[in-house]
């Protein structure tokens, strides 16, 4: 394996990649093979394992294995954005707070030091509330979450970058504030970000969860992962597959990519007790 990938050389980096890789082709590859349309009434309520129906049917007679393969795709694309979105934000206040110090460091950091006081659930909770179950406020609520992790983290790699050589001559020169913080610190700070990304992802992955298996988030009947827990739940003794195969995707995609992440932050030299806990 290349020296850029000597990472994924342990055993739990392999177990990570391969798991991740085959929930996420499932997630977006799914919709074009699935059996039948996830919103097609084809078979009694909660039937179980069947040649036409091998995962059985949900609790008003849909294909499971359709919906399922239908279900990650919303999962997967609502917490990838609102990751993306966190850091866009988190990064530009924690790369600017980190370099100019001073009164823009205190006043940036006790903004974020607010924003970490809400609890995220109930955060999101509030927004629901405001804007009903909309896809668009359950992303921008995520990234508002981790926005104050994502800005602390950078900041304290750009302070350690800041007083490199490097990054003085550049300040010598007269380069302005922008120029700095994009090509000169944030290619260094790069190993940090990426090793923050992974179970920072798997954050956004169980919020996404939570709020959709709420009824906040995606709305029936769309197939979602969560929602299929959620909607299923009342006869999990009568066809446990319902329950069960949706909560083992989501179960086995978030242990991946943390089994990912751990593996790079290692071999990165990147401690772990600095990464996202929320």
């Amino acid at each position: 394996m290349s020296r850029a990938f000597g990472w994924a050389d342990t055993w739990p980096a392999r177990v990570g990649l391969i798991g991740a890789s085959c929930l996420l082709l499932i997630a977006f590859i799914g919709p074009f093979v699935a059996p039948h349309s996830p919103t097609a009434l084809l078979g009694a309520p909660f039937s179980g394992p069947s040649g036409s129906f091998p995962l059985g049917t949900d609790f008003l007679g849909r294909d499971v294995l359709s919906r399922v393969l239908w279900g990650g795709r919303t999962v997967v694309v609502l917490a990838g954005l609102a990751t993306i979105l966190g850091y866009l934000v988190g990064a530009s206040i924690g790369m600017l707070a980190g370099y100019r110090r001073g009164g823009a460091d205190a006043t940036l950091m006790r903004v974020m030091d607010v924003l970490l006081a809400f609890p995220p659930i109930l955060l999101l909770l509030v927004l629901a509330a405001g804007f009903g179950a909309n896809p668009v406020a359950l992303v921008a609520g995520i990234a508002l979450i981790h926005i104050p992790g994502i800005a602390r983290i950078i900041r304290a790699a750009t302070q350690d970058t800041s007083v490199r050589g490097y990054v003085e001559a550049a300040t010598a020169r007269g380069e302005r504030t922008g120029g700095i913080l994009r090509r000169e610190i944030l290619p260094n700070i790069w190993p940090s970000i990426a090793a923050d990304a992974g179970p920072r992802f798997t954050v956004s992955i169980l919020l996404v969860a939570a709020i959709n298996f709420l009824g906040l988030g995606i709305r029936p009947p769309t197939a979602d992962w969560a929602l299929m827990i959620s909607e299923n739940r009342i006869a999990l003794t009568i066809q446990p597959l319902a329950v069960a195969v949706p909560a083992a995707m989501i179960a086995v995609l978030t242990i991946s990519i943390n089994l990912v992440a751990d593996a790079f932050a290692r071999s990165r030299g990147v401690s772990r007790g600095i990464l996202v806990r929320r």
